[in-house]
């Protein structure tokens, strides 16, 4: 071979392995590919907790799922809330936090005040927060319950949201330093209207994000539909008597469906 024909054969050989080479744009995309895939396998945002709520609108907080209640047998609940809880509209004694202790084999404490709420204060006077500073377990040694079941509140839904969550987190501080054995589910707000009112589903809202953060069960009667169009007149008494409460049958069904709830959240 002449070394002209050498030269052209190396120069073909030089032309061929630049057809195959691949673009400096494709190599520096490959690059970043690799790195990402690196990247991802270390941080495996698939092993992160599953419950993340947004505990503020400049926070996010990951929390741990509620841990099952382990509730003794004939156990002594609080029924803390308001005039729900307190029995307004109900036959005497037939308020759904009397009725649930039969239903569920409890030992029901009642604390139920009309009006109030976090930010409202009832006919008492007192705000939830206030209430749960009075409530002293000495003297009484039913208030040193297995599980406190706090109730409520519509109440709020026409103060809320300035002030809201500070008295709410600060109510709850001091119920589970007051009662640091027990187990606290949070009840939240039940139609008395429908439809439900914006304010009211804002409510549930904070008090579900809230519990969440503490890993403390949130039932939800607007999310879990308790009251609908469907049996809202079998629930709800609308006459003058009344005034938008339950009837003495809707506080056994709301007693049945509190019964239930808990059950389900149990071992």
């Amino acid at each position: 071979m002449g070394a002209r024909e050498r030269a052209t054969e190396r120069a073909d050989s030089r032309s061929r392995v630049r057809a195959v080479r691949p673009p400096a744009w494709a190599v520096a995309a490959l690059a970043v590919l690799v790195i990402a895939i690196a990247v991802l396998a270390f941080w495996r945002p698939w092993a992160q907790p599953a419950a993340s709520i947004a505990a503020g609108a400049e926070e996010v907080v990951a929390v741990t799922p509620p841990e099952l209640l382990d509730l003794p047998e004939n156990p002594r609940v609080l029924i803390f809330g308001d005039s729900w809880t307190w029995g307004e509209a109900a036959a005497p004694g037939e308020g759904y936090a009397y009725v649930v202790a039969d239903i569920a084999g409890w030992t029901t404490v009642v604390d139920g005040i009309q009006g109030s709420g976090y930010l409202r204060e009832g006919k008492n006077g007192l705000t939830f927060g206030q209430r749960i500073d009075r409530l002293d377990p000495a003297p009484n040694p039913e208030l040193d319950p297995d599980l406190v079941i706090v109730q409520g509140s519509i109440n709020d839904r026409k103060l809320y949201p300035e002030g809201y969550r500070d008295a709410v987190v600060a109510a709850w501080d001091a119920l589970a330093e007051l009662y640091p054995s027990a187990r606290i589910v949070i009840l939240g707000p039940a139609p008395h209207i429908l439809p439900v009112e914006e304010s009211t589903i804002a409510v549930d809202a904070e008090l579900s994000r809230l519990a969440a953060a503490r890993s403390w069960w949130y039932i939800s009667p607007l999310a879990e539909e308790w009251i609908t169009d469907a049996d809202y007149l079998d629930v709800i008494d609308t006459s003058e008597v009344g005034r938008n409460h339950p009837s003495t049958a809707g506080h056994r069904y709301l007693a049945e469906r509190l019964a239930a709830a808990v059950e389900a959240i149990s071992r």
